[in-house]
Order: structure tokens, then sequence, then C-alpha cells
């Protein structure tokens, strides 16, 4: 079923996140609107044209900005005065658009940064450093190369091999197809179906819907600071609005 409107909903028991009935504003400007979703343990994608709100929402949900009004949830505590450290020890982890890899560090430096926030043991973070290496085998092959080397879709990789260097519990993915080389747009989302399998929540924010439906459990639509559809990827794809918006499906005839 398709839900089509923005009512005020609570947080339910299974979600890992819960985002209710947020607002923000950029001075007089409002951005996002009564904005409610959950995240479990799940692929979750948020899908919405250039301007909607969602990389406004995904820093709102990692606390670099303050709510203006509503609730962010994290298994039930309340979690929207902490600041972005305090979120990312809870075990939420964002790769932000365009991944922002420090170029002038090398892949290896680049994995430590990510474990900054768990005083890992020397032997503790090489653990660590190996296990994403062995989901990412293209990080071990550039193990010593310059983060900035890299191609574009190897740095996306990067990105989100050091976002798990925090070991999160939901990982929030912002955009990551943009830019990329549609072989390496491929790659990086068979690697996301393989975390799905690990129990980590996935929280997808995604211009390119087509994509990211055929990836998601459950899917919300941003139109202009508003959660407009939620839904089942199948029942939204079938939705002669979004085929129209986002699918680029003429339904008209």
């Amino acid at each position: 079923m398709i839900r089509t409107s923005s009512k005020p909903i609570s947080a339910k028991e299974t979600s890992i996140l819960s985002a209710i009935n947020l607002s923000f504003a950029y001075g007089a400007a409002d951005v996002l609107s009564e904005v409610s979703l959950e995240v479990g343990d799940e692929t979750v994608a948020l899908i919405g044209a250039n301007g909607a709100g969602k990389s406004t929402l995904v820093r709102i949900l990692c606390g670099v900005h303050r709510p203006v009004r509503g609730s962010i949830r994290w298994r039930g505590q309340e979690i929207s005065h902490l600041p972005a450290h305090r979120i990312v020890k809870l075990g939420v982890a964002q790769v932000p658009e365009g991944g922002q890899v420090f170029p002038n560090q090398s892949v290896h430096v680049n994995l430590r940064l990510g474990a900054y926030s768990r005083l890992l043991s020397a032997a503790q973070e090489r653990m660590a450093i190996q296990r994403v290496c062995e989901q990412f085998p293209r990080l071990a092959e550039r193990r010593n190369q310059l983060a900035g080397t890299l191609s574009g879709g190897e740095q996306q990789l990067l990105a989100i091999g050091r976002a798990l260097m925090s070991d999160p519990r939901l990982l929030i993915l912002d955009e990551p197809s943009t830019g990329l080389a549609p072989q390496s747009v491929v790659a990086i989302f068979e690697h996301l179906t393989v975390l799905r399998t690990h129990r980590i929540g996935i929280l997808l924010v995604e211009q390119n819907a087509r994509l990211a439906l055929s990836r998601a459990d459950r899917a919300y639509v941003l139109e202009n600071g508003r959660i407009v559809m939620e839904g089942p990827p199948a029942s939204l794809t079938q939705n002669a609005r979004v085929r129209q918006a986002y699918l680029g499906v003429n339904t008209r005839s």
C-alpha cells in the first residue's frame, strides 16, 4: 500500500532510526516540513529531485543541523540534541555526496580515520581494516595509493569502507551514484546488496530513482521538503506519478 500523505507518525519498536515530523528552514525559507520516516533492519530508499531537501535531511539525521521542530530517535532514544560525533558513536555512519575522501592521504590512512570514534588498539584497527579490505578487494590493491589518484568509483568504495570502519548499525548514503561512470555505479550498488546481508540498516538517498527502488525494501518520495509517498518499491514503480516524474515513463497516451 502506498501512503500519500505526511500525517504524524510515532516511532516503531522495530526501528533503528526514526524521524518524526521534522521541520527545518534556512532563514525564512522552509526546506523541510513535517518529514517522518523509519529505518530498521532493511534498505530504505529516499528519492527526490535536486532541491527536494534530501541532503538537508541527511545532515539533520547525522547531527550536522538541528531541526526547527520534530524528533529524531535512535532505538527509541531522543538524539536530535546530540552533536554529530555523538551520533557516530551510537552507530550512525554517513557516506557524503561525492565521497569526500582525503585526497592527499593514502587509502590506508583514510580507512584508519574512519575508526577515530572507536578508540581501537593497534591490533583491533588492523583487524578492522582487514575486514573492510576483504569486502572491497580493490582497496587492498590500492592500500598505499593516494586517495586523490583513485578513480571516482574507487573513491566511493573508499568512502563506504571508511564509514564501515566505525562499525555502524546504520549506514546513510547521500547520492552514491553522483558523477560515476555507469559500470562504477553498478559495482557500488552490488556492494550495497552484500552489505544488506550483514544486518546493517541502510538509508539510501538517491536521485537515480530507478536504481534506488531496485535495491530497496521500502521507499519514500520527498518533494519540496515533504514526504508525499511511501511504500514498497514494487508499488511505487507502478504509481503513475512516480513513473512520470522519476522513472522517465510517459504515462499520457
